[in-house]
């Protein structure tokens, strides 16, 4: 049966580095919409990529893609944050339809270290990364609606592949952690 791995959590929260994990070991098809925002729309700002129809035309798409791969039977890594339990419902349910578990990747880090994080990736910016603020890290952590336990439960359980990749980012700076945490500060 194929797996479903929906990556959960804001900027910063380590999705990429455990979809990439992920991807070589499970093995599974690694769709990262911050990916194919850059390629394909070459100098894209984040404001665009937040508030232009370009995320939402890549990540239907996207979509698209992984339900046909999990109908031929391929694991496969979404790799957007799924910030809204509307969203990720509507990923779990149409996986399930589709005969794929789902195991939703809870990377839920406090927001000074996720700011920490982002201002030191900020500084040597990778190719085809966001910039981002401060003021839009915290808008963001507004809009997250972070997973109950009530929800959490109507997910497959994390496989040991997962559990181990996790530990290895906690282990190798990734620091994915529990509980939200305090929420931004003014400095």
């Amino acid at each position: 049966m194929p797996t479903l791995y929906l990556t959960c959590g804001l900027p910063g929260s380590g999705k990429t580095s455990l979809a990439r994990i992920l991807e070589r070991e499970a093995p599974a098809l690694r769709l990262t919409g911050d990916d194919w925002m850059h390629r394909l729309y070459p100098g894209i700002s984040t404001a665009d990529a937040e508030t232009g129809p370009w995320r939402g035309r890549v990540e239907s798409l996207q979509w698209q893609v992984a339900l046909d791969a999990l109908r031929l039977q391929f694991n496969v890594v979404v790799d957007w944050g799924v910030w809204s339990r509307a969203e990720r419902d509507t990923c779990r349910e149409e996986a399930h339809a589709v005969g794929a578990q789902v195991q939703l990747c809870l990377l839920d880090v406090p927001f000074e270290e996720l700011w920490a994080r982002l201002r030191r990736r900020n500084a040597d910016l990778p190719p085809g990364t966001f910039r981002i603020g401060r003021d839009d890290l915290a808008r963001w952590w507004s809009r997250f609606e972070s997973p109950t336990p009530a929800e959490l439960a109507l997910y497959d359980p994390p496989d040991s592949m997962v559990k181990s990749a996790l530990d290895r980012l906690r282990g190798g700076g990734g620091t994915p952690q529990t509980g939200r945490g305090n929420g931004p500060t003014r400095s």
